[in-house]
């Protein structure tokens, strides 16, 4: 396994939402956190407690990032050409697990291409109890360049009931994926969704996408205050029943 690394900047007052990030295919997680917090505002990454994880494979081909990031590469499972047929899929959710056992925990995952599919179905395989059970429930997405998973086998169980979880979704309108993504889309409660003129990327934020980040955070940040606030009143009332 690579390394784990967190986003540094100003910790705003009380607990930041803690993500464990999925990178993309063939790249790492340092790739990942140059390709976020090289691009993001601090006024965002600030806001976030990121944790950048490689994947658990090395690339077993070359990476489309060669020469423009340095190695080594990481890739989460393999799959055949149509998408719909994987290998270590099985493997990979259980080292995804222990990750989040090991540094969590987590209140939410980002997720970019490979990592972004992997991010958006988790919630429903959590669901229906085919992944990460020994851990707390994922509460929060941020998801770019996303699509679904095209195995009928993993799609039937991810996607079979709307995913109620606080999302946001990055769109690019020259992006490969692009129709895949509005479709996953379809398959979330509520979701935000951010729209970019570019590519398969992680995209920077202009004053439109940081209006619709800044109201997710928003959302998330109180969300995540008021389940602290519950928690701590609990306590009390078992200090004091004792």
């Amino acid at each position: 396994m690579g390394s784990l690394g967190e986003t540094q900047g100003a910790r705003p007052a009380g607990r930041r939402p803690r993500f464990l990030c999925l990178h993309g295919f063939r790249t790492s997680g340092e790739i990942m956190r140059k390709q976020v917090v090289g691009k993001w505002p601090a006024g965002v990454t600030a806001r976030l407690d990121l944790v950048f994880a490689d994947a658990p494979f090395p690339a077993e081909g070359k990476s489309e990032v060669e020469g423009i990031f340095d190695p080594p590469y990481y890739e989460w499972f393999q799959f055949d050409k149509g998408f719909t047929e994987y290998r270590n899929f099985d493997k990979c959710l259980k080292y995804i697990e222990e990750l989040m056992i090991k540094e969590g925990p987590f209140d939410g995952l980002m997720g970019f291409s490979q990592g972004s599919i992997l991010s958006a179905a988790l919630p429903g395989l959590q669901e229906q109890g085919l992944a990460l059970t020994r851990v707390p429930k994922i509460k929060y997405l941020i998801i770019i360049g996303g699509a679904k998973f095209r195995s009928p086998t993993v799609a039937e169980k991810a996607y079979a009931n709307k995913i109620k979880c606080s999302s946001v979704h990055f769109l690019g309108d020259n992006d490969f994926l692009k129709t895949h993504g509005e479709k996953l889309v379809e398959s979330y409660v509520d979701p935000f969704i951010i729209r970019h003129p570019k590519g398969h990327t992680v995209p920077r934020l202009d004053e439109k996408s940081l209006e619709v980040m800044l109201r997710f955070l928003d959302k998330i940040e109180k969300e995540t205050a008021e389940a602290e606030h519950s928690s701590t009143d609990v306590d009390d009332k078992e200090v004091c029943l004792c």
